[in-house]
């Protein structure tokens, strides 16, 4: 079984974001970027199926310029086999890395496509599900516990009511929660061999995808300043205000 891993590199979560002066975009010069952590989530869950002996091989795939190249050596540092980088310059968009992984797949064969159910960067939540369609694959989304049995994938995954069961005939889409495990600390030493391995580079053209943008981005600015909180002497006061909503932000 080959599990296929797909890897965003976006700015890290400890990060706080910075606009550009003219609004135009997010400004990520000189600012520390890593894996999505949501790919870090199907990255572990790839390399766990595998450690039970139920897969043979991880490949890790980004899409992007020479620099996803860290991210695509974090997942070997992490245990992934192998590494594939899709260049392009494009600013891809959630149905262009959908095309792209359409036609990745097509050519790899996985038996699992696993993805983080979204990135921190845009919060799109939409490639999996995009990609399923593609493909005809039985998709789950939003995964909190997956285990593999023969030719079927078992997904509990989270709803506005609970948790929710299915089972899918395999080759399936599945995208990644936080709470579908935690991932692994990765060594020092591993990141130093992972420097050595070598990362396969394909041109986005290979795929004959056109991935340029279908969606144009206008403006970006900061959201509005959150006004200050009030004080109140008592319970009474407070009920009022809250009945006629009188300073008070509901």
């Amino acid at each position: 079984m080959k599990i296929l891993v797909a890897v965003k590199r976006v700015v890290d979560y400890n990060i706080k974001v910075r606009i550009k002066p003219d609004g135009s975009d997010v400004d990520i010069d000189g600012v520390k970027m890593s894996v999505n952590p949501f790919d870090e989530n199907a990255i572990e869950e790839a390399l766990r199926i595998k450690e039970k002996g139920m897969a043979t091989e991880v490949v890790a795939v980004s899409f992007g310029t020479a620099v996803n190249q860290d991210v695509l050596r974090h997942a070997l540092a992490m245990g992934a086999d192998r590494a594939i980088l899709v260049e392009t310059n494009a600013i891809l968009q959630p149905l262009a890395v959908a095309k792209l992984l359409k036609s990745l797949v097509t050519r790899e064969q996985p038996d699992i496509v696993l993805l983080g159910k979204q990135a921190i960067d845009d919060d799109a939540g939409q490639t999996g599900q995009m990609l399923a369609a593609l493909l005809d694959y039985p998709q789950a989304t939003f995964a909190s516990a997956l285990a593999v049995n023969g030719n079927e994938i078992v997904v509990t995954r989270e709803v506005d009511g609970g948790t929710e069961t299915l089972a899918l005939s395999l080759p399936a889409v599945v995208t990644a929660d936080l709470r579908l495990n935690e991932p692994r600390f990765v060594k020092l030493p591993n990141l130093m061999m992972a420097r050595k391995k070598t990362i396969e580079t394909i041109s986005s053209a290979e795929l004959g995808v056109d991935a340029a943008p279908r969606i144009r981005l206008l403006k970006v600015a900061e959201p509005p300043a959150r006004k200050p909180g009030i004080k109140v002497s008592s319970i009474t006061e407070l009920l009022e205000k809250l009945r006629t909503h009188e300073g008070v932000q509901l």
